[in-house]
Parts: structure tokens; sequence; C-alpha cells
């Protein structure tokens, strides 16, 4: 009995002792509830441009859409909470930014920079830029160009 003991304490000692690099934790999706998902799917495919994938429910309440890695699941049952903050966003780079923004110009989503001056580009001491908007249901996203590039 004392030998299974010891081997159970060791086996406990090397799962308390592992890192954060050992478990090889990625981001796998976001949800996001919408009020009608429809429109937010539209939004997310057309002005985004990120391509719907097949959902597991199969009805008429989730979309899923890739974003490169991850996904992003957009859940119909959300409720007007209001004013939301600039600082609570989704961020997507682009590797063009002139393109990005005439794809909104033709949706006409207004866009501004961070203090919030419309038709303007943040620019980061590092020289990547930045754009804010808003989707169907207020919340913010943040546009950049920092696709892969060595600014």
């Amino acid at each position: 009995m004392k030998k299974l003991i010891f081997s159970f304490c060791f086996f406990t000692t090397l799962i308390m002792n592992a890192t954060a690099q050992d478990l090889q934790v990625r981001l796998n999706h976001i949800a996001l509830q919408v009020k009608e998902l429809e429109t937010s799917r539209d939004f997310y495919k057309n002005v985004i441009g990120l391509p719907q994938i097949q959902d597991p429910f199969n009805d008429d309440i989730h979309a899923w859409l890739d974003m490169g890695g991850s996904q992003l699941h957009l859940i119909e049952g959300g409720i007007d909470e209001g004013e939301k903050d600039k600082n609570n966003h989704l961020c997507f780079s682009v590797n063009d930014m002139e393109a990005f923004i005439q794809q909104l110009k033709k949706h006409n989503v207004t866009f501004s920079d961070w203090p919030g001056e419309e038709g303007a580009i943040t620019v980061r001491p590092d020289g990547i830029r930045q754009i804010y908007f808003k989707d169907p249901d207020g919340h913010w996203i943040e546009v950049n160009d920092d696709h892969g590039s060595n600014k």
C-alpha cells in the first residue's frame, strides 16, 4: 500500500509542476451574442470578410465563422446592454488597410481613430495603423495592418 501512495504522490507532483508552456493553450473561439443572427452574419461575412464554416448545431440561432486559426461563434439572443466600452473590442489584422477602408465605405460603415475622429486612422508608435467601428449590435471592432509585417 505504501508503494501505491508514493506513486500517486509522485504523479500528482509532476502534474502540479507543469508550466504554462507545457499546457499548449491557444484560442479556439470567441462567442458573441447578437440580437439578429442574419444581420450579424452578413456583417461579419460581407463587411469584415470572414468565411462562414459549418457549425454542429445546424439551427437558426448559431453561425460560425473562420478567423484564420480560431473561430467567431455568433449566437442569436443578445440583449441591448447599452453603450459598449471601446476598450472591449475584437481586433482583426488586414494586409491592405486602404482596400479594407474601401470595403467599409462600400457598406456605409463609418470608422474613426481611437479618440473618435471620424475617418481618421490611429498610428501606433511602432507604425501600425488602427481604425475602430461598431458591428450591428454596437460591439467595437478594431482593424489594424499588423498582418505579419515588420513595421
